[in-house]
């Protein structure tokens, strides 16, 4: 059932995610001066965890259009490669990469189906960041494929978006002053939904309802750290977050949160 779900997912991310980036971040080029500036706060949200890249080796799963990893061959690492299933995202990551003349590797596949030569355990560092989990319908098997990625003593750093948050609250209103919460979902739901492709507000006067829409399985915060663990990965902390743009938005809420795990 997995292959049919990501094959599906696929689909979506296919569609007009190059152009979306384009109206997103700019071009390639612009875009690559842009994180050149700056490449720490490209990687704001998770930069405290980072630590020293100089010499390592990192791989960014899911890693989209590439800004991520084109910071991480800038801050200092030798050799980044993505893993991502849309080669619409492998387009613009590349032109992105080469404009900041970094060495940033695409491998186009699904991560639960990289052929035996990518397993290659000498990763120093995996990354995963925001609206990853929910493509996966099972979770221990992509963390196993993390630990064949990583060397002895290499990390992982997950971030994503609180299951509170994505799960059981839903949020209405634009400014503090009337921001309203209601608990309208179920926690421990376990059903696929549907729902339009990240990229489909970036694409004006384009008609949502002629997208092909994503299949999402969204996960409690123990199915995750549980399936971190049972992959024979040693959860090492769990960082909790509020709203990160705001002291008083979503005040009280947790909205993301951080795993770091490593292979023993």
């Amino acid at each position: 059932m997995q292959k049919q779900f990501s094959e599906h997912n696929q689909s979506a991310w296919n569609q007009h995610a190059y152009e979306a980036w384009i109206n997103r971040f700019g071009t390639p080029e612009a875009a690559a001066e842009q994180i050149r500036r700056n490449p720490e706060g490209t990687v704001r949200s998770f930069y405290r965890y980072l630590g020293d890249l100089s010499g390592q080796k990192a791989v960014n799963l899911l890693g989209s259009h590439g800004s991520k990893a084109v910071a991480l061959a800038l801050l200092g690492a030798r050799e980044v490669t993505v893993i991502d299933i849309a080669a619409e995202n492998a387009k613009y990551g590349t032109e992105l990469a080469q404009a900041a003349d970094v060495n940033v590797r695409y491998v186009i596949a699904d991560v639960l189906e990289l052929p035996e030569k990518e397993l290659t355990g000498d990763y120093h560092l995996a990354v995963m960041e925001f609206g990853i989990l929910h493509y996966f319908l099972d979770l221990q098997p992509l963390f196993e494929i993390i630990r064949k990625l990583l060397a002895s003593g290499g990390r992982l750093i997950l971030q994503d978006f609180h299951p509170i948050t994505t799960k059981l609250i839903s949020s209405r209103g634009t400014t503090a002053k009337i921001r309203k919460h209601k608990v309208t979902g179920d926690y421990f739901d376990t059903s696929i939904e549907e729902t339009d492709v990240a990229y489909s507000k970036f694409l004006p006067g384009q008609d949502e309802a002629s997208l092909i829409k994503v299949k999402h399985r969204k996960w409690t915060l123990g199915e995750i750290v549980t399936a971190a663990a049972s992959a024979g990965l040693i959860v090492e902390r769990l960082d909790e977050e509020p709203n990160r743009s705001s002291d008083v938005y979503d005040k009280g809420i947790p909205k993301s949160f951080t795993l770091l795990a490593r292979k023993g």
